[in-house]
């Protein structure tokens, strides 16, 4: 991808979490502190493995990393100055203590966490336990574990029938060497070998003063301090300590140890690794005085989509940097997942109506599955916030391979999909860590929207609307106006708590932001929604309404408005509770609607930035009021790295 203003900064994806560490300072407290600025990802147990005079002493509990702050209190664990950590989020096992990372060895010698899923791993456990391995737990991870075990060379006999091994094996793992100072990593690097699937790794062995972090489809990031490394899944949980990073690519292996790091190719390749300097502060990745993180970015809105636009907007049209002509295109398919697919639908809308250019929006988790058509004369856009997300990355991929070129709108700056793309936007909305996107979906919108100028404003008949251009830059003063009805939207929630269903209609470019709304109630409120296109109400869910069911209109004026005023008529006489985004000074849809929440008007184009903002607050204030951490939504994580 080529950066737009920026170079790589900073990324923000995970499900589950890893934090590593080795330095002068005990391990213990940087672990926690570290797994406590991932657990935003979504997590149902967490575990520590610090190593101290050639011993690993662990911590794991199920539930909150408060669980396991406790338990190390109460045993006391040594000062050690290396140690990894794991926030687990269930895929194989329930969230049990056995189930929580890290993961060891029958001998307790070597300790794994990972992120990722093993693919192949029923067949290795099985293969494994028929050469005499004890296994306790339920996952895939600790295969690894017993993996590396097996290749790590030992005093008493190895076991020689493995048919895991290569034709080399006995040279590198001669019987009876125990004191090569590069036999851990030897034997991840045969272990990586025979693993199938995604995995993102740090590991530790007793005999060995390193952490070995390996990387394959799963994010790793190194924190480079004075003294001291770190290793991360998340960027954002090295702020504290350190600015210079440097991101691990696929099949890439780190050494870290005390006197500093050193970075392989799966085939031992030596690798110069470019550090790289974070951008964002303390205070981006923290609440300054909101009580969620998904609050704070409602109302970081404005200056969000003002980011997303500076430098790119001008009164002669859009600035954007891409590295290959566009005029080939024929076709655009759109491929995202769940909100990042809705803000997709949206844009097809916006390309369609400025470029003329035909678009199809797939979701990103089937379209690799369907066998699809696509050629050399088609334009991939790809949507992700984290740009790690493991169903848009296989679309991608299989858009690639089938001759597509491809472009990216992502938020997160060096991120995978990023690095795959030929082109691309950076959203540069700041880091989002509500699970429940927020900013990101307004920013995909707005850079949809700077992408259709652009590649509408190189043809031979393009006409620039200036007043399209100026309502797109008075958008982040209009965001601020809706804002400021968030009280209103709070009452209004306290009505719609204690419903079980709810309804979300619009038409046009508002019917996709229905569908954004009803997701936003159920992820983090728990009450079942479902958008609509307004019209479609008739084909089926008008018999679900009755005085009990709330139906929530996006009623804003455009071409459809009739339309919209007929089936709030319909829905009235059939005595459902009606709640309306409006328009300033809308009587008509006041005299329909039980409650209106009015917003500034605006092109249909821009409408849906602007409407989605009092549907993200109802869904906030409903959920707060029925008492749940919309931060924190069950079994739910902020980016689904596995498919």
């Amino acid at each position: 991808m080529q950066p737009i203003g920026l170079r790589p900064l900073g990324q923000n994806w995970q499900m589950c979490g890893i934090f590593g560490y080795i330095g002068l300072k005990p391990a213990s407290p940087i672990l926690i502190a570290g797994l406590k600025r991932l657990e935003y990802r979504g997590y149902d147990s967490a575990g520590i493995c610090l190593l101290e005079n050639s011993e690993l002493l662990n911590c794991k509990s199920p539930g909150k990393i408060a669980n396991l702050e406790s338990k190390i209190l109460n045993e006391k664990l040594s000062g050690a100055t290396l140690g990894i950590g794991h926030t687990r989020w269930a895929t194989h096992g329930e969230p049990t203590e056995a189930n929580a990372h890290p993961h060891f060895d029958c001998k307790k010698e070597i300790a794994v966490v990972h992120n990722g899923i093993i693919e192949n791993y029923q067949a290795l456990k099985s293969f494994l336990i028929e050469n005499g391995h004890k296994f306790i737990s339920q996952t895939d991870t600790e295969v690894i574990a017993h993996l590396i075990e097996k290749f790590y060379p030992h005093t008493t006999t190895r076991d020689n029938s493995s048919e895991l091994a290569t034709e080399n094996d006995n040279a590198s793992f001669g019987v009876g060497v125990n004191n090569h100072e590069n036999n851990l990593e030897k034997a991840v690097l045969k272990t990586v070998e025979v693993l199938e699937g995604t995995f993102g790794l740090a590991i530790i062995c007793k005999k060995e003063q390193k952490i070995i972090a390996v990387k394959k489809g799963s994010p790793l990031v190194l924190g480079i301090g004075d003294k001291e490394i770190f290793v991360a899944s998340d960027a954002a949980a090295l702020i504290n300590h350190t600015k210079r990073v440097i991101y691990l690519e696929d099949y890439e292996m780190a050494i870290l140890t005390i006197d500093g790091f050193a970075v392989k190719k799966f085939d031992g390749t030596m690798i110069e690794k470019e550090i790289q300097e974070l951008k964002w502060s303390v205070e981006e990745i923290e609440k300054v005085g909101f009580e969620h993180f998904m609050l704070k970015e409602i109302f970081e809105q404005p200056k969000a989509i003002e980011n997303t636009l500076r430098g790119r907007l001008s009164n002669n049209g859009v600035k954007l940097s891409f590295n290959f002509d566009h005029s080939f295109i024929k076709r655009i398919i759109i491929l995202a997942c769940g909100t990042s697919y809705y803000s997709g639908l949206i844009g097809k809308y916006i390309i369609e109506r400025i470029t003329g250019i035909p678009v199809e929006v797939d979701y990103a988790s089937e379209f690799k599955y369907r066998n699809p058509l696509v050629n050399d004369s088609d334009l991939a856009i790809v949507i992700s916030q984290s740009g790690e997300t493991a169903d848009t990355l296989g679309a991608l991929k299989t858009a690639k391979a089938k001759g597509a070129k491809t472009i990216g709108i992502v938020n997160v700056v060096g991120s995978t999909i990023a690095r795959e793309v030929d082109a691309g936007i950076y959203l540069h909305a700041g880091p989002e860590i509500g699970v429940a996107s927020t900013k990101a979906f307004t920013c995909q919108i707005t850079a949809l929207i700077l992408l259709s100028i652009y590649l509408q404003q190189n043809k031979e008949d393009c006409f620039i609307d200036l007043n399209f251009l100026n309502q797109l830059q008075a958008l982040p003063s209009q965001l601020q106006e809706v804002l400021g009805q968030s009280e209103k939207i709070k009452n209004i929630a306290q009505i719609i708590k204690t419903s079980t269903n709810a309804l979300y209609l619009g038409r046009g470019t508002n019917y996709p932001v229905a569908l954004e709304g009803a997701l936003k109630l159920k992820e983090i409120s728990y009450i079942h929604a479902e958008g609509y296109p307004a019209a479609e109400m008739k084909h089926g869910p008008i018999a679900l309404i009755d005085e009990n069911m709330p139906v929530i209109f996006l009623a804003t004026k455009d071409e459809t408005y009739e339309k919209i005023l007929s089936n709030m008529q319909e829905v009235k006489a059939r005595k459902g509770k009606i709640f309306a985004i409006v328009n300033y000074g809308d009587e008509l849809a006041r005299k329909l609607a039980d409650e209106v929440i009015e917003v500034p008007p605006a092109s249909d184009l821009l409408s849906p930035i602007i409407n989605v903002v009092p549907l993200q607050l109802l869904a906030y204030y409903v959920a707060t009021a029925k008492g749940i951490n919309v931060d924190r939504p069950r079994n739910l994580a902020k980016s689904v790295t596995v498919e």
